[in-house]
């Protein structure tokens, strides 16, 4: 049987569908998987010894020039790859225009996806074939990625051991171990204190304290700052010098060479963002943290992970912007992620 997967992106959601593939290996042996993403979103993916193929896309640059020639040659040569393939079933899990035509596209008369309740873009709903309903049992988002491929199959993924693995290139191995070495021996965390959407922030104040409290709790211990833009690395920069020496920035990171960092990491702490999801996926421990998102919905699940929802009544808003932005941020305590750190920290030793 020959299955593709459309999840394009983003970073997060595509490592919180990555338990579909284990899935449909139990369930299937001897099933061939493909998988649809952006391009920029390939090294989650490219290693994963499931997998096929991987078709990448650019709708971004796509969108900005639709009738170039450029972009005329990539649709015709996804088009064309994808038909070669002759799926028995597609499943968009993405669910949105880009990925309804790219599920048009592959010709198959089996398109599954998401039902018209769900679906923030409707007009998804016109390139599918059967739409699956969520479950009230489906309150994590992996549960409604795998709800959607595992109706097909008859199998409820209730129940199942399923992992979202994430395997990275020899080489980027080799170059995360010899950062690691240079570290010292104690317990090293890891702030990611940047994401996308200013809601999903913490206070400045609070990471500083947490540092300060993570230093004099656990002695030695070092604690390294994840950054994508140069405000991010600017903050982290503050507070290395409010802190001391223990703190310590990353250099710049491509994808595919910060996974093999998180996973030499003791610990992750971050909010609703890709890389957190990246050290869940590597087996690094996490303690995450949510305000306009939804801590059922997004956090890690299992023994190693802790997550703090914002004490406020509209916690959960997903909005990008708010009035309220301050007081929700503070509304997360330091305390609150202080207990769920060294809780955590009790499990691991």
């Amino acid at each position: 049987m020959k299955v593709l997967i459309i999840k394009t992106s983003s970073l997060g959601d595509i490592i919180h569908a990555l338990a579909v593939i284990d899935y449909l290996h139990q369930v299937s042996p001897g099933i061939e998987i493909d998988w649809v993403a952006e391009e920029q979103f390939l090294p989650v993916l490219e290693h994963n010894p499931g997998l096929r193929r991987i078709f990448p896309v650019r709708t971004k640059k796509w969108r900005k020039a639709p009738f170039s020639a450029e972009t005329r040659s990539d649709l015709m040569a996804l088009r064309k790859g994808l038909r070669e393939r002759s799926y028995d079933l597609v499943f968009d899990i993405q669910g949105n225009l880009k990925s309804g035509l790219i599920a048009w596209l592959c010709g198959s008369r089996e398109r599954v996806g998401f039902s018209w309740q769900v679906l923030q873009e409707k007009v998804n709903a016109l390139f599918t074939t059967r739409r699956i309903p969520f479950r009230d049992s489906d309150q994590n988002v992996t549960d409604r990625y795998l709800r959607v491929v595992s109706v097909p199959f008859n199998r409820d993924y209730q129940g199942m051991e399923l992992a979202g693995a994430v395997y990275s290139a020899p080489e980027d191995e080799a170059a995360a171990e010899r950062y690691r070495a240079e570290l010292p021996e104690g317990l090293v965390v890891l702030f990611q204190v940047g994401t996308t959407w200013s809601t999903k922030l913490w206070y400045p104040e609070g990471w500083s304290e947490l540092a300060r409290r993570i230093v004099a709790q656990y002695p030695g211990a070092t604690i390294l700052i994840n950054w994508g833009s140069p405000d991010e690395k600017a903050f982290g920069e503050q507070i290395a010098r409010e802190v001391g020496a223990a703190v310590r920035l990353l250099p710049w990171l491509r994808i595919r060479e910060l996974i093999p960092v998180l996973r030499r990491v003791d610990l992750v702490i971050g909010g609703d963002t890709g890389p957190l999801y990246l050290a869940a996926a590597v087996g690094t421990p996490t303690v995450s943290f949510y305000r306009a998102t939804s801590a059922a919905t997004y956090a890690p699940k299992g023994r190693q992970h802790r997550a703090v929802q914002a004490a406020m009544e509209c916690t959960g808003c997903y909005r990008t912007s708010c009035d309220r932005d301050g007081e929700c941020r503070s509304s997360i305590s330091v305390d609150a992620l202080f207990a769920a750190i060294t809780d955590l920290e009790r499990i691991r030793k």
